[in-house]
């Protein structure tokens, strides 16, 4: 079986430095960035990173946002359980460009996310590569 493609993949968990759950979550988070070396895992503090995160709103941790090129596909809290987050991001890797922009316009709240918490667009504007 091939493996999921996940070179255009961008997952961030949006925390908070003081957030224990957060804390715990980390480690787990940074070992799954190993399991998908091709995909760009953030750990983004919404403290540390307010200019760029003021916006969305993170009111409860932790908050993921995974985004397949410029399709945003999951803006929301997840549970701290990784296996989870796993299988969420392998189901995304497994999309094809064109079934990922579907899903990212499937339904009112997706096609939000596509101009408010396109993520990689903000990096980009931020870092001067738009």
């Amino acid at each position: 079986m091939n493996s999921p493609d996940d070179s255009d993949l961008l997952v961030a968990c949006l925390c908070a430095a003081w957030c224990g759950t957060c804390r715990d979550y980390a480690a787990g988070f940074h070992a799954l960035a190993e399991r998908f070396p091709g995909a760009r895992f953030l750990w983004l503090d919404v403290e540390d990173e307010a200019d760029l995160l003021d916006d969305y709103d993170v009111e409860n941790f932790p908050t993921l946002l995974i985004q397949r090129g410029d399709a945003v596909l999951f803006f929301g809290t997840m549970l701290p359980h990784h296996e989870l987050l796993e299988r969420t991001v392998r189901a995304f890797a497994s999309m094809t460009p064109d079934e990922s922009r579907h899903y990212a316009q499937a339904d009112a709240t997706r096609r939000t996310w596509q101009h408010d918490r396109n993520l990689r667009r903000a990096l980009a504007e931020r870092d001067g590569d738009a």
